[in-house]
């Protein structure tokens, strides 16, 4: 049985011998990465730098939040807006497997570049099993190539170290409570952020209207958890899909956007049930959805497919 305090002592003397100088920690704000940033932390202290970088795929508030997380947790830390060069980098790109790749090895060059003019050697990344065995390799096929995993470039500058990497989510989760963080319970979120949230090409138009569709479900949800409607999926999301359906807004003919709305139970999202949300909280969602984007989106529907066959996120 895994044991989360025997590991923190185990993994913190390994990372004082394996971390000889300053290292840079990839900090999303998610559980795997405050972990990360926490056991380091104790490890080598005010030589480590936490780097949380704004992509513009991160959701409503998101970064605010994390660097006021960053401030609590009394880290090292910088903030970095790179959402010009994201979105640059994925003009034109629809196919899932290419906005993971470029988003990975775009993060890794923001990295590499804040770590020179720091001198910094290593680079810590969150990175948990299910990242890696999804990624693919060896003989593993390639579900999908996490950015972390698949999309690290062949060359790179700075020493990847990854505590977690043989962990499961569950397991993260108990380092997490172990250590006594706020984001122990936090609900996944993929690496890419809304990015693989936005079936087909992105843009900031449709990133504004994925943004406010997440909000709206996680709100919505969590609301109705409180009133002991339902019990908390694992994760739960919206999905802006690349279709428009016929609708109607007061008199007239409205042509707009399909939202799927994802939530799922699972303990290391390696497989998952879709959760069984009430009928009223589905119609609160959608409600609110079409709205509030009344605009942009006129339909939503409810994905019921488990893992497998799907994955959790869509992309």
């Amino acid at each position: 049985m895994f044991n989360a305090e025997k590991f923190i002592k185990e993994t913190i003397e390994a990372l004082k011998k394996e971390i000889q100088g300053q290292a840079l920690i990839a900090f999303s704000g998610g559980v795997d990465s405050t972990v990360c940033a926490a056991l380091v932390n104790k490890a080598v202290g005010k030589n480590l730098v936490a780097v949380h970088v704004d992509t513009g795929f991160m959701r409503k508030n998101e970064s605010k939040n994390v660097k006021q997380m960053m401030g609590k947790m009394k880290l090292n830390y910088k903030f970095i807006d790179a959402s010009k060069d994201f979105y640059n980098a994925l003009k034109g790109v629809t196919d899932p497997e290419k906005k993971r790749k470029i988003i990975g090895e775009k993060f890794i060059r923001v990295f590499e570049k804040e770590a020179e003019k720091e001198k910094i050697e290593y680079l810590v990344q969150g990175t948990i099993a299910p990242d890696w065995i999804e990624s693919g390799g060896e003989l593993r096929d390639t579900i999908k190539s996490h950015h972390n995993v698949g999309g690290l470039p062949k060359h790179m500058k700075l020493k990847l170290v990854e505590p977690l990497r043989d962990l499961y989510k569950d397991e993260v989760r108990k380092v997490a409570r172990e250590l006594k963080l706020d984001v122990s319970e936090r609900q996944p979120f993929p690496g890419p952020g809304l990015a693989v949230r936005i079936i087909g090409e992105t843009s900031p138009e449709r990133v504004r209207i994925i943004q406010e569709a997440c909000f709206i479900v996680e709100e919505e949800i969590e609301k109705a958890v409180q009133q002991g409607l339902m019990e908390m999926p694992w994760q739960y999301f919206a999905v802006l899909l690349p279709v428009k359906t016929v609708g109607v807004h007061g008199d007239q003919r409205a042509y707009g956007h399909v939202i799927a709305v994802r939530a799922v139970e699972s303990i290391d999202a390696m497989t998952c049930a879709y959760s069984k949300i009430p009928h009223e909280v589905l119609d609160h969602i959608s409600t609110r959805i079409t709205n509030t984007l009344k605009d942009k989106i006129n339909r939503v529907v409810y994905d019921t497919t488990n893992k497998p066959p799907g994955t959790v996120e869509w992309e």
